[in-house]
């Protein structure tokens, strides 16, 4: 006689971690402050518009190539920039949705406690990075007064991808910090009893 196979694994116990949603920003289900939430919205709708217009652009090279022999120079150059920021973009709404790939394997074996403690060095380190980017941006934006080539666009406005993202992921950041630190101390205080 053949045993029953056992029922297949629930592929979001691999997936998904319990303690790290309250730490997540969930535009649909209304969690999170409201600020960060119509950012997020508002950046997925860039993000699909620069995707339009990079298909656009690399297709109008694509075509001036097979078509009329020769290479768009602005088509290049439009898909250089449109690519810069569909990357700083892309980054702090995957930041901002959680969807980064990351090795949970220690979180998931430690006590609440010592797992929100390690979200909350996570994200103190992530705000400390990125507000080294802000600032190398900043200089960056300060001291450049340069044009693309072709298109004659302004330096700056490329650069101001990374500074807007990197401060958008700051303030995602800080604010998981300070919801892993709340956490943490709840967790640390003991129960009251009922009556007591």
């Amino acid at each position: 006689m053949i045993s029953p196979s056992p029922p297949p694994e629930d592929p979001s116990a691999y997936l998904d971690d319990p303690r790290r949603e309250p730490l997540e920003l969930d535009p649909e289900g209304r969690r999170g402050p409201l600020l960060f939430r119509l950012i997020t919205r508002l950046m997925e709708h860039v993000i699909a518009t620069i995707l339009v217009a990079l298909i656009v652009s690399v297709s109008a090279n694509v075509l001036g190539r097979a078509l009329l022999n020769r290479s768009l120079p602005w088509a290049d150059e439009l898909a250089r920039m449109l690519f810069i920021w569909l990357i700083f973009v892309g980054a702090a709404a995957a930041f901002a949705r959680y969807e980064h790939i990351a090795v949970d394997f220690l979180v998931r074996r430690l006590k609440p406690r010592a797992a929100y403690s390690l979200y909350l060095l996570q994200h103190l380190i992530i705000a400390t990075l990125m507000s080294i980017m802000v600032w190398g941006g900043y200089l960056v934006m300060s001291r450049s007064t340069g044009r693309t080539a072709i298109l004659g666009v302004p330096w700056n406005l490329i650069n101001l991808s990374l500074v807007l993202c990197s401060l958008f992921i700051v303030a995602v950041a800080l604010w998981r910090s300070w919801l892993c630190l709340r956490l943490i101390l709840q967790l640390g205080q003991p129960h009251r009893r009922a009556g007591g």
